[in-house]
């Protein structure tokens, strides 16, 4: 049986594709288990600084498999529920980019919002699709998107379900980059080992937990807060060698995230 998610890793940039190919990676439950368990087993791993996240053949992923919504509208559906949301990747302490190739519909679209930050290819096929299929905004889509791209924008992708084009998701702001199909994960994957060379491991994790938790703060708390995470990153020896590499002109040599 192939592995569901496929692994590779090169460079400190570790590289997990979604590998249902002949069912456009569409999701189900062991499929998003090892996906999960192979995001914890990298938070873990000193070798890892960056992960990057896309899809096997023509999808990234084309959103919950019909054969498990089969089973769910008729019963018989007994997969054992992962009690990790699918929002559980914004939980993970390292940087984790969306390298979206293909199709990235439903729940697809959620797992790739799920991410610090998402690359597409500029053809690439975007919809949230849940209100053509009877569904609501699913999974926390509907606090997601108002806070990337605005109330009204939300609204219209939610409602309509229509379907966009990378480059579209480009300019409404749920992606970083969009560029040539061809060029997606040379790209995507240069951008990871600038951070993985560049960036301190622990400032990317503390950076990476202010931005997805502050949201629900006020301004005020966001900014009082920061003066101490301020006060503990000077303590840290990733500080001294930010500032000695500058100084020296060097490439820096942060310390691996620490357990």
């Amino acid at each position: 049986m192939p592995e569901l998610v496929l692994s590779s890793l090169e460079d400190a940039v570790l590289t997990l594709t979604f590998n249902r190919p002949d069912r456009m990676n569409a999701w189900t439950a062991p499929m998003g288990r090892r996906y999960f368990d192979l995001l914890e087993e990298a938070e873990r791993d000193p070798a890892v600084r960056v992960i990057v996240v896309t899809g096997a053949g023509r999808a990234f992923c084309a959103g919950a498999d019909f054969q498990t919504l089969d089973a769910i509208q008729d019963g018989t559906y007994d997969e054992e529920h992962d009690k990790r949301p699918a929002t559980h990747p914004t939980t993970i302490r390292k940087p984790i980019i969306a390298a979206v190739n293909g199709a990235c519909a439903g729940l697809g679209m959620v797992h790739a919002l799920a991410c610090d930050l998402v690359f597409t290819a500029d053809e690439a096929k975007w919809t949230t699709a849940f209100a053509r299929r009877g569904l609501i905004a699913e999974y926390g889509l509907a606090w997601l998107l108002p806070r990337l791209i605005g109330q009204a924008k939300a609204m219209d992708l939610l409602l309509s379900g229509r379907t966009l084009l990378g480059a579209e998701a480009a300019t409404l702001g749920l992606a970083t980059r969009a560029v040539p199909a061809a060029r997606l994960m040379e790209e995507t994957l240069a951008y990871a080992r600038d951070l993985a060379v560049h960036s301190s491991p622990a400032s990317m994790a503390v950076i990476k937990r202010q931005v997805w938790t502050d949201l629900d703060k006020t301004l005020d708390t966001a900014s009082t807060d920061a003066v101490h995470l301020m006060l503990e990153a000077f303590t840290r020896p990733d500080f001294a060698e930010g500032v000695a590499s500058f100084v020296e002109r060097r490439p820096p040599a942060f310390p691996p995230l620490s357990l």
